[in-house]
């Protein structure tokens, strides 16, 4: 694999802020050279560690509002037969952000919160146009802000996507008796709406119904009016629809796998598989039919994980988010609505009853993962353990708000400081080993994630110089 460190992006002389293509404005205040060499060979290890090589990596982090260091490594496309294919990633490489996503489509529904369209507290039933209840609790109303927060009493048991060859109308899955109700898993029984978090994915198919039923617009053109175009960002939530050149840019996922009984299984020594936005045989599919109704099925563009961004892209909504809403002195969102979505909304229970927050029957090994919860965005408590807690950097102290992502070999995490105006990005375009056998040393992240997350702070935030005594990513002393 051939490894390419990205420039910092600089602004484009003559580039015009809010066109998709070029840049979104962003103040830049670079590393001294020292400490982004160190840093930049600190990363390049990680990726390039034998039998655990990453395909790519983008990241940047941000130091009192100002972009300190990007660099991207590895190649967004690779084609081992035929090496003079493949292309590095880039600094305006796009990835499937995968559970990311959730943020973004959060600030789409807190513009429509403010123009009185959506209501956060308000019975969904009234907004969809059925009764939207838990059976098993059918005198609780299911509102949009438990929805944001996990705590709805949705579950991804029945599934949490129905494509375009379904012909679904969600009202067939919620209603009991409906074509695809099944015998309702999507329901919970332990408890009533309100009352305990359970992360899902089901939750924002729904969020993106009722933004459609209001609005109706399809959510992708939607997102695509209320947020991303507003803000000049190139992606979104539909590929289908992109233009050439940001069809160009999408990273493709991966994982080193070898094919044993018909099934894909891990091998470090494989050849790097193919997940996801693979386009080299033909531009990607549409989502949806030319005859789709909006409001009856929003799962189909992926509200959930299905947005495609840069780290730079995100970057420009964290800053946004610390800027009270306000992007090149633009409003995007009134700072109100911004204060309610990074206000702590749930906390888990010192005796975890009001919510699952990571173990074997949550989120596989990650335990204490999730604790704390905004509107559409997690709190990190800087909980610590071996392989337990929600920890972002060694020593810790970093007390953030944001979102991680985890699909189709990809992981990634945009997390931020609101009042220090500090955030770290990353964004992993698959990896050639198995991430669970890798445990994290202080936290319930994968290892290599606390390695970039720790080297990017240490270096690019506190700017500890490479020879302070202080290696990032070194074992943590709980």
């Amino acid at each position: 694999m051939r490894f390419c460190g990205g420039a910092l992006i600089l602004l484009i002389a003559g580039a015009t802020p809010g066109l998709r293509g070029a840049p979104p404005p962003l103040p830049v205040a670079p590393l001294p050279q020292a400490l982004a060499s160190a840093l930049d060979a600190e990363l390049a290890a990680i990726v390039s560690e034998p039998g655990r090589e990453l395909a790519s990596l983008s990241v940047l982090a941000l130091r009192k509002g100002e972009v300190v260091y990007q660099r991207s490594f590895g190649n967004k496309w690779i084609h081992p037969s035929e090496p003079a294919r493949s292309r590095p990633a880039e600094g305006r490489t796009l990835y499937r952000i995968a559970s990311i996503s959730k943020l973004v489509t959060t600030l789409g529904v807190m513009r429509l919160v403010e123009e009185g369209r959506l209501d956060l507290d308000r019975d969904l039933g009234e907004i969809l146009g059925y009764r939207f209840r838990n059976p098993r609790f059918p005198e609780v109303p299911v509102t949009l802000r438990m929805l944001l927060t996990h705590t709805s009493s949705l579950r991804d048991d029945a599934g949490y996507y129905w494509d375009a060859q379904s012909g679904a109308d969600l009202k067939e899955v919620f209603l009991p008796g409906g074509r695809l109700f099944g015998e309702g898993r999507m329901w919970a029984g332990n408890a009533a709406p309100g009352t305990y978090f359970q992360y899902a994915n089901l939750p924002w198919g729904v969020v993106a119904t009722a933004m459609e039923r209001v609005t109706g617009e399809r959510f992708d053109r939607l997102m695509r009016r209320l947020i991303l175009d507003p803000m000049g960002l190139s992606g979104g939530f539909h590929p289908a629809d992109f233009p050439p050149g940001d069809l160009a840019d999408v990273a493709t996922l991966y994982r080193k796998r070898r094919t044993e009984n018909g099934k894909e299984v891990w091998d470090p020594r494989g050849p790097w598989m193919p997940q996801v936005d693979d386009h080299s045989g033909g531009p990607p599919a549409p989502r949806a039919r030319p005859d789709y109704v909006p409001g009856t099925n929003g799962t189909l563009f992926g509200p959930q994980g299905n947005c495609r961004l840069s780290a730079w892209g995100l970057a420009s909504i964290l800053r946004m988010l610390m800027d009270g809403g306000v992007w090149e002195g633009r409003r995007i969102l009134r700072k109100q609505s911004v204060d309610e979505m990074l206000k702590l909304q749930w906390r888990v229970a010192p005796d975890g009853a009001n919510g699952n927050s990571g173990g074997e029957s949550g989120f596989g090994p990650h335990k204490l993962f999730m604790n704390a919860w905004g509107l559409g965005v997690q709190h990190f408590l800087d909980l610590t353990g071996q392989g337990v807690g929600d920890r972002l950097v060694e020593p810790g102290g970093f007390r953030a708000v944001g979102h991680l992502g985890d699909a189709w070999g990809l992981t990634s995490a945009a997390v931020f400081d609101p009042k220090a105006r500090t955030g770290l990005i990353f964004l992993i375009g698959g990896s050639a080993f198995d991430p669970e056998t890798h445990p994290g040393h202080y936290s319930a992240f994968f290892r290599h994630e606390e390695k970039i997350m720790t080297a990017l702070y240490r270096r690019a935030i506190l700017q500890e110089p490479a020879g302070s005594g202080k290696t990032a990513g070194a074992p943590a002393k709980n």
